[in-house]
């Protein structure tokens, strides 16, 4: 949003589904914003430290500290930050928070209103508050369009399943992920081997891979939340072509 020709820039909160505007009383002194990547350790018996895999990046965080002062005024500073708060209740049509876009200057961040913690630090004669600092941290939204295909990686890549192998054998597993001619799946209720396979091989049948190049006996125990080493389609349950 650019600034008003002689203006000050004034830092709002828009509610993207309503387009109702919420502007700050003063603007904020300070504004952090973290960012970072999500990184997992494959874990390889026999080696001083485990090799790294980006698995996805976090999302944008911005926090801020507004001020809210009716001192000269009386009146109750919660009518200004109340408003504010109220973003992080849940609409009737969505049954989520509202999406929010900060705009401040040329600065626009899509977001949702993750906390907002208020001190009140100032209160009139008869215990009205009139002075508020509100910390408020925003997290970044992004909308995200997920196709599902062979061969897209989701979850930690760890070989745990494989860590019985001798050493030359895990070593020979692990190069097979981190090269990509093998993926990683982490299970979560309800998969099955089957499954599992008809999704990364394109048949259902191959189960029996998985199965071997994890060392499954009984393919019908697939407990959530376990890491499988999931061969190509043209290799055998143990990578090998």
């Amino acid at each position: 949003m650019p600034l008003p020709s002689g203006g000050l820039a004034k830092a709002l909160l828009i509610d993207t589904s309503t387009g109702a505007v919420h502007r700050v009383m003063y603007n904020p002194q300070e504004l952090r914003i973290e960012q970072g990547n999500n990184f997992a350790e494959v874990g390889i018996p026999g080696l001083d430290a485990p090799p790294l895999q980006y698995v996805r990046g976090k999302s944008r965080v911005l926090t801020m500290e507004l001020f809210f002062d009716t001192y000269e005024t009386r009146e109750d500073v919660r009518e200004y930050t109340t408003p504010i708060v109220g973003l992080l209740d849940r609409r009737p049509q969505t049954q989520a928070p509202p999406v929010l876009l900060f705009s401040f200057g040329r600065m626009q961040f899509r977001c949702v209103l993750v906390d907002a913690t208020q001190r009140y630090t100032m209160f009139g004669r008869d215990g009205t508050p009139v002075r508020s600092t509100m910390s408020v941290r925003l997290q970044e939204y992004v909308e995200v369009q997920v196709q599902v295909r062979q061969g897209v990686f989701f979850g930690s890549p760890t070989l745990s399943a494989v860590a019985n192998d001798a050493l030359s054998g895990t070593l020979r597993a692990a190069d097979a992920v981190l090269s990509g001619s093998a993926r990683v799946h982490v299970t979560v209720r309800g998969d099955t081997l089957s499954g599992i396979a008809a999704a990364y091989l394109g048949d259902p049948s191959l189960w029996r891979r998985i199965a071997e190049a994890n060392r499954i006996d009984d393919p019908l125990a697939v407990l959530p939340g376990v890491s499988l080493v999931i061969p190509s389609a043209g290799a055998d349950g143990r990578g090998n072509r």
